[in-house]
């Protein structure tokens, strides 16, 4: 099949002989198969490594190899489910693709009921189809499926709960291993439906301490949160580097950097001053400057392979698992104010009309005049009065920042992107992790002026790096899929708001949608269901723009402290306009697809992660208050219940059909609403109305409703729906009539 020739194969060469080889394919397979020579061999190695630490592929036991995303041939798999049907599921017991869930195999018995959930066994794979399929060749010893959840006493025997809303199971626990009723733990089940039995290996502590929900997304999620000491090592080493020669001195200017006041790193600095040169006469000049972290962290360092593994940082309200190790996020990397600091540099040149004339990048050396709050910087604009104290007189450094955004922003609004306002929760934490708050995030001028600088920025990395025809890692933000278009439009309708399928579909058409609705009471939801008709942000170097911002080149340059996305573009950079030591290296220039890949799924974890968390808060902090009859809006209706979340507060809980009384309702899909049969009570989404929170767990996040004593639904914001089901309100859903054609 492969023709021997001289030199190394292409990863291209050797992934596709790892996938078509009739045996596992190890190191010795791969040079026999190549016919390479002892000193390739010893190229062979190395670049089979390269190749592992780039997420391309993945050693099996035996040393052999297999696709990152991929299942050996012959593999040891875990038994992780019986499902009522008889088919047993299994996934591999070593899978570590980071952000990649473990793929299920339906195991093939030669015996019928042999296996049960926990067991282990040695089996040969194949793919099929869309799918995989396990034949089992040898039972092994026991292990289990490992659960994270908090142990409960009941009727003298101890459960174990699940800290996942979506699982339902509660499991008897064989062995506590020391844990208390209340404790949070790490638990193996073993055994064959019904009998599936906990044993506790790992003592997490209290479930409702301060600062433990962050705890379970990362158990949960498998959060990498603690570095090697290699990493640690390394990067005391590298924080000592001195700043180094010829750099582009910039101490004298006025940088600010404006964050969050919780702000943990602080990536990004701003300055701008009025332009005096004729050509662009009533424009500006401003600089963006980041935090050079490719100066410190090199590819193939230690550093690198960890902060790749991790792909960003994770934020949570009373901690954050760092993508770098502490003395580089929060100190030598970091921004702070009247430290002398490297950085890269991007110089832009600012038409009045906020157009981007010209950009250049450099290496330079800064000191940050001031570390803002955005409540700060705003105080200060808006008192219009000189503010001086140590660091200098803020109003004069802020007003050139503010009349260049102004320029900015008329930019913005001339390419009209994507403008939902939807608000951010934000937890508030005393000194011990108590809850003292949960409120939507005051958004200001000044967060837009930073988040114009930003899009100027990276859109200026994306458009320097095309002129020098060097590797791009964008950011890509695709237009909505029809179908997710079609569905809006059925949405729209129930609310009489027209929406053309025929039509180009650009950020302003959905702009439009929610200027026409104005200040109506669905508006929330409108701008909710937008959200959800647009497609995911991902990372790729093949360009296809971005949709949200209406832009048609960007890139993620101005956070290399937590994202690893902008530490490539930022070496790509340091490469293209030849700016020293740090640079793309070759092998990765030519592998950021399989790299983008994994930073986009990564991302999607944390992302997963933060909500969890901020959920679990949310849910505690409304522990208290059950029994309560509060204000709510309906944000999803379906055949077996409506979910809302509490006004201002946040958290989505369920009210199950089943607790609103005895009489039929019938579920329109398309109109998103339950219609009592006989009272005409309608639940739609959007609708606000009181109910009683009945539970909130905040080991889970889930809240759960009720209806208070003699309150019946309030009216829906339009009438006319079509019934598409009927469900009976008490048990489960029952006499189900299709109407229509479900999606």
């Amino acid at each position: 099949m492969y023709k021997p020739k001289a030199g190394l194969p292409t990863r291209e060469q050797i992934l596709d002989f790892i996938a078509t080889s009739d045996v596992p394919a190890g190191k010795r397979e791969i040079a026999k198969g190549f016919g390479l020579s002892a000193q390739d061999k010893i190229g062979l190695k190395a670049l089979l490594k390269d190749m592992a630490d780039e997420g391309l592929i993945d050693s099996a036991p035996g040393r052999a190899f297999h696709k990152m995303g991929g299942i050996p041939k012959v593999t040891v798999l875990r038994i992780t489910d019986v499902d009522d049907g008889g088919n047993v599921w299994a996934v591999p017991e070593r899978w570590e693709a980071e952000g990649v869930p473990p793929p299920r195999l339906r195991v093939r018995e030669r015996k019928r009921g042999a296996l049960g959930v926990g067991e282990r066994i040695l089996a040969r794979t194949e793919e099929a189809g869309n799918g995989w399929i396990a034949h089992p060749m040898k039972v092994l010893a026991p292990a289990s499926e490992q659960v994270l959840g908090v142990l409960r006493e009941d009727g003298g025997r101890l459960w174990l709960t699940g800290v996942d809303k979506r699982e339902r199971r509660e499991f008897a626990v064989a062995d506590a291993g020391g844990a208390a009723p209340g404790d949070l733990v790490l638990a193996e089940l073993a055994g064959k439906p019904p009998k599936i039995a906990a044993r506790v290996v790992q003592k997490l502590g209290d479930p409702f301490a301060a600062r433990s929900f962050s705890l379970i997304a990362i158990h949960k999620l498998g959060i990498p949160d603690v570095f090697s000491q290699e990493a640690l090592d390394e990067a005391e080493r590298v924080s000592k580097l001195p700043l180094g020669e010829g750099r582009e001195d910039l101490r004298d200017l006025p940088i600010v950097a404006i964050d969050p006041e919780d702000a943990r790193d602080h990536d990004d600095a701003v300055w701008a001053e009025a332009d005096e040169d004729p050509s662009n006469a009533g424009g500006w000049k401003a600089i963006v400057a980041i935090a050079d972290v490719s100066f410190y962290v090199r590819p193939k360092s230690e550093v690198d392979r960890e902060a790749r593994r991790r792909g960003n940082s994770v934020y949570f309200p009373d901690r954050v698992v760092p993508m770098l190790p502490e003395i580089l996020s929060a100190e030598v990397c970091s921004l702070k104010e009247g430290a002398d600091r490297a950085a890269l540099a991007c110089h832009l040149r600012i038409g009045k009309d906020g157009s981007l004339k010209s950009w250049r990048f450099t290496r330079a050396v800064v000191r940050i005049a001031a570390n803002l709050a955005y409540e700060e910087a705003q105080a200060i604009i808006d008192a219009a009065s000189p503010v001086v104290d140590e660091r200098g007189d803020m109003l004069s450094a802020l007003q050139p920042l503010w009349a260049c955004w102004h320029a900015l922003a008329k930019a913005r609004d001339a390419r009209a992107p994507l403008d939902l306002d939807l608000p951010e929760r934000r937890v508030v934490l005393d000194e011990q992790g108590r809850i003292m708050s949960v409120s939507p995030r005051e958004r200001l001028d000044a967060h837009r002026l930073i988040e114009d600088y930003m899009i100027a920025a990276n859109v200026a990395a994306a458009k320097a790096l095309e002129a020098k025809k060097a590797p791009v890692m964008y950011r890509i933000h695709e237009p909505p899929s029809r179908e997710k278009l079609a569905a809006l439009k059925e949405y729209l309708e129930t609310f009489d708001v027209p929406f053309a399928l025929g039509q180009v579909v650009r950020p302003a058409t959905f702009n439009h949608i929610i200027e026409r609705i104005g200040d109506a009471d669905f508006r929330p939801q409108v701008m909710e269901q937008i959200l959800r008709t647009q497609t995911q942000a991902y990372y790729a170097p093949g360009n296809h723009g971005h949709f949200g911002l209406s832009l048609g080149s960007y890139a993620h340059f101005t956070s290399p402290i937590r994202r690893y996305a902008d530490l490539l573009v930022h070496r790509s950079l340091v490469s293209a306009y030849g700016l020293g030591e740090g640079g793309l290296p070759a092998d990765d220039a030519a592998n950021m697809e399989s790299v983008g890949e994994i930073i986009s799924r990564l991302e999607r974890r944390a992302m997963e992660a933060e909500r969890d968390t901020t959920d679990r808060y949310v849910a505690a902090f409304l522990s208290e208050r059950v029994g309560q009859v509060m204000d709510v809006r309906i944000t999803g209706v379906t055949n077996f219940g409506f979910f809302a979340t509490v006004e201002g507060i946040g958290g989505d809980g369920l009210m199950p059909v089943r607790d609103l009384g005895g009489e039929y309702f019938r579920f329109d899909e398309g109109a998103r609403t339950l219609t009592g049969e006989h009272s005409g009570d309608v639940f739609a989404q959007g609708q606000t109305m009181e109910l009683r929170l009945a539970e909130a767990n905040p080991v889970s996040g889930a809240l759960r409703f009720e209806m208070p004593e003699g309150k019946g639904a309030a009216q829906p914001p339009r009438g006319g729906r079509k019934p598409v089901r009927e469900i009976k309100r008490r048990g489960r859903p029952a006499n189900i009539r299709h109407q229509g054609k479900r999606r």
